[in-house]
């Protein structure tokens, strides 16, 4: 490999852990570090930003890097790579879950940049987490379709909710989980940790300016939405509360730590190809966090099959901030 082409790579793997720090989590807790050494990027869990409350097994946690590990690969395929990845390559180390390389020339030689890598790369940092109601616009079917082949590629499903009593049951299963998570006072304390306040210059948690005022009652059905502000006037303020959207649920044929990593990649690509299409997303995963809820949905919605993630898709017309900390707080580099 030329010194040219070795100045490219080292640029593409910048550039890809760059892409990776945009990755959704919960809270916006950004629970990820990577080190690159030469031209491999390792992506580890970060035990210290795990939800310990709502997320004691790391599930989410593990989830949130998968993401991360899609902005990665994207990435490099947008800049002609073929990224070769081993998924948890070492059992005595069970927080690095991935090493990425871009092939090396002999392998697959850098090519011309996939154009469909390049939609998806083109909207990472363009995605934003909603967290209210939608417009009246629906979801095309076509592109429901398009959506549920998305996860599908990468190992998932994504199961749209097609029938009102369905819908109703994750969304009386949300409240419920809401209700007894807002009188746990460990509940409630982590949602703290991670709330700013106005003005606040932290780069994780989740921005004032980033979730209504008040929730509004979506219609049909209503999803509780988390209480970020716990009695302050924080929070924009809004005058419709919009309907509820499309109700989707992802899910894996198996809930270990691979299923996860499988269940974020999916999740990035499908937020990723519907942001391309104007499309956002809310995230309701209260009921996930408690353990008999979680069953109850896993027997009675999807089919024995494990829910990795509830959301509403549905078009919005507030743009919301987001924030992440710089790539020199999570990286680690060694010669």
């Amino acid at each position: 490999m030329d010194a040219r082409t070795s100045d490219e790579t080292t640029r593409a793997v910048h550039e890809a852990v760059e892409a990776a720090v945009w990755a959704p989590s919960p809270h916006n807790s950004q629970p990820w570090s990577f080190v690159v050494a030469g031209d491999e990027i390792a992506l580890r869990a970060d035990p210290d930003r795990k939800l310990r409350v709502a997320d004691p097994d790391g599930r989410q946690m593990v989830v949130s890097c998968g993401a991360a590990l899609f902005n990665v690969r994207i990435t490099l395929r947008a800049l002609g790579y073929h990224p070769e990845v081993r998924t948890r390559p070492d059992p005595q180390r069970p927080l690095l879950l991935a090493t990425v390389r871009p092939a090396q020339a002999g392998a697959q030689a850098r090519g011309e940049p996939d154009e469909h890598a390049r939609l998806l790369h083109a909207e990472i940092e363009r995605r934003r987490t909603h967290r209210s109601g939608f417009t009246g616009l629906a979801v095309a079917g076509e592109l429901v379709d398009v959506l549920v082949a998305q996860a599908a590629d990468e190992g998932a499903r994504l199961r749209p909710i097609r029938t009102e009593e369905e819908a109703r049951v994750l969304a009386a299963l949300t409240g419920a989980a809401q209700e007894v998570q807002a009188r746990d006072r460990l509940f409630s304390l982590e949602i703290m940790r991670w709330a700013r306040p106005p003005g606040s210059t932290r780069q994780d948690g989740v921005p004032a300016g980033s979730y209504p005022a008040a929730s509004g009652r979506t219609r049909p059905q209503y999803f509780a939405q988390r209480d970020y502000a716990r009695g302050h006037d924080w929070g924009v303020e809004s005058d419709e509360p919009g309907v509820t959207g499309l109700v989707a649920v992802l899910t894996t044929r198996g809930d270990g730590a691979d299923d996860w990593l499988t269940a974020g990649q999916a999740l990035q690509r499908v937020l990723l190809y519907a942001s391309a299409y104007g499309l956002s997303a809310a995230f309701h995963t209260q009921a996930l966090e408690l353990p008999d809820l979680r069953e109850f949905i896993r027997k009675h919605v999807c089919d024995g099959a494990y829910p990795q993630m509830i959301m509403r898709l549905g078009f919005a017309v507030d743009e919301t901030g987001s924030v992440r900390r710089p790539p020199a707080e999570v990286v680690e580099e060694q010669a």
